[in-house]
């Protein structure tokens, strides 16, 4: 049985075939799964998508027509897949409910460090040979504030790294993460952590109830010299209101992995078209913003485990066993 693959970048490719060797053979392709593309998997049981595919409804019935009975997701995140449709249709959902944490948490200070000490300012002046330090001032993070929405696996992993900075530290969360308390978090309300945060860091998924957690309210209730970082979904912040803010000259930083129309631009060169997003053409014009194309978790670590995961995902459809990382099961034989 051939798996056809979806969306994987050139890093990605051997560690999909090193994986699935002595299972199954796989087909490696790079384009992504959309709703022009979907007719591809035609004849395949079994594919695999990358985190920007398009499941959605009309998509989902174009694979099911097409014999695909069973979608294996490299990735945590679903908010792209219509579940109801899939449910409806018979087909299997899988997904990698866990990677390495550290290589997002380690990411977003990435980032934060990164519009702090304005790296990416610095390096470009000093390519043009340029050695002077105006406006290249940061602060130091020892004894300020540091506001985390999401404690979970990756937000525990970033606390610890800002405890290693000395920083006081605020958590937003539905349920309490003992270990974070453990590091002296204090769980506050999402309005006193925007009011009092210096900086501020998003790990939540993307659901319903977090779809712009950060809008124009909370962006308002924010300081003027805050930094905020989202490395999670970024469907999580209101980009335009984002943009408004910033044009009024607030917020030391802003370090963006993810951005809410990022599907059909991030993980593909369009250095030689017209830009057509001018929300985001706006964005990265900021002196004080950087944004990244969705590589938070791209560490030979984080993409092994997620392969691993997704053969093991593979396997245990084919053998009948369900796993905490099935999100709609293929009905039981009866």
């Amino acid at each position: 049985m051939e798996i056809l693959a979806f969306g994987v970048q050139a890093d990605e490719k051997p560690l999909i075939e090193k994986a699935f060797a002595g299972h199954h053979d796989v087909r490696c392709l790079d384009v992504f799964l959309t709703e022009d593309t979907a007719p591809i998997a035609a004849g395949h049981e079994i594919i695999s998508t990358s985190v920007n595919a398009d499941l959605g409804g009309r998509v989902l019935q174009t694979l099911a027509a097409g014999g695909t009975q069973m979608i294996a997701q490299r990735s945590t995140g679903f908010n792209n897949i219509d579940l109801r449709v899939a449910e409806r249709l018979g087909l299997t959902i899988a997904r990698v409910s866990y990677y390495s944490p550290y290589s997002v948490a380690e990411f977003a200070w990435t980032l934060a460090m990164a519009v702090n000490r304005r790296i990416v300012r610095a390096g470009n002046r000093t390519r043009d040979f340029d050695f002077r330090l105006d406006g290249l001032m940061g602060r130091d993070l020892r004894g300020r504030t540091v506001g985390v929405l999401g404690t979970g696996k990756i937000g525990e992993a970033f606390t610890r790294i800002a405890h290693g900075f000395g920083m006081r530290l605020l958590g937003w969360d539905v349920a309490e993460n003992p270990a974070c308390v453990d590091l002296g978090m204090e769980y506050v309300d999402k309005d006193r952590l925007f009011a009092e945060a210096d900086l501020i860091s998003l790990h939540v998924p993307l659901l319903p109830a977090t779809q712009h957690i950060i809008g124009a309210d909370a962006l308002r209730m924010m300081k003027d010299d805050a930094i905020l970082v989202n490395s999670s979904r970024g469907g999580l912040i209101d980009t335009d209101a984002l943009v408004s803010e910033l044009r009024a000259g607030r917020f030391a930083g802003v370090g963006l992995d993810v951005y809410e129309a990022e599907a059909g631009l991030f993980f593909l060169d369009k250095s030689l078209e017209a830009v057509t997003d001018d929300t985001l053409a706006r964005l990265v014009t900021f002196p004080n913003v950087v944004v990244t194309s969705h590589q938070a978790y791209y560490t030979v670590d984080a993409v092994g485990q997620i392969v691993g995961t997704t053969v093991q995902n593979v396997l245990d459809y084919r053998e009948g066993r369900r796993s905490e990382n099935v999100l709609v099961p293929a009905p039981l034989a009866t």
